[in-house]
């Protein structure tokens, strides 16, 4: 098995296991929990049943076919980029991260017409385990894809 092909299965097992997980918690949650019903726990952290129809923490609600487009192409990107690092040591959980979180969140799209969150922080807005793999996996890649740039050449001033 080539270090890609590794790397795409190791990548697609991430998706997978991050979408099942997610997915399983929302089942949950639309079982167990009224919309708007709120358990608090120890500390800053709740349980709580809200539907959000816009993207990260709410934004862009109600943007419908503008939102499944931008997701449709940040999505081409991440692959397109995954397949020219694949062979960079952690690109592939990165990735397999963020695109697990996101099919996480359009599979709710597609079968609810909105995302189901059920954690919440204090202030934040609610959100999911699909947000915090995306929000994760975006860090990670930008630190990966930062480590492993070649230095660039200073300008001349």
């Amino acid at each position: 098995m080539s270090v890609r092909q590794r790397a795409t299965w190791l990548a697609a097992s991430t998706a997978a296991v991050v979408c099942a997980a997610d997915q399983a918690v929302k089942v949950l949650v639309r079982g167990q929990l009224e919309v708007g019903e709120v358990h608090d726990l120890p500390g800053p952290l709740a349980v709580v049943s809200v539907r959000n129809d816009g993207v990260a923490f709410g934004a862009f609600a109600g943007a419908g076919l503008l939102l499944v487009a931008v997701v449709a192409l940040a999505l081409t990107a991440l692959l397109v980029t995954f397949w020219k690092t694949a062979d960079r040591p952690g690109v592939w959980l990165a990735t397999g991260a963020i695109l697990g979180g996101a099919v996480g969140n359009v599979i709710d799209r597609v079968a609810f017409g909105a995302v189901t969150d059920y954690l919440k922080v204090s202030r934040w807005p609610a959100f999911n385990i699909a947000d915090v793999a995306i929000v994760l996996g975006a860090i990670g890649l930008v630190w990966l894809m930062e480590r492993d740039a070649p230095e660039q050449p200073e300008p001349e001033v």
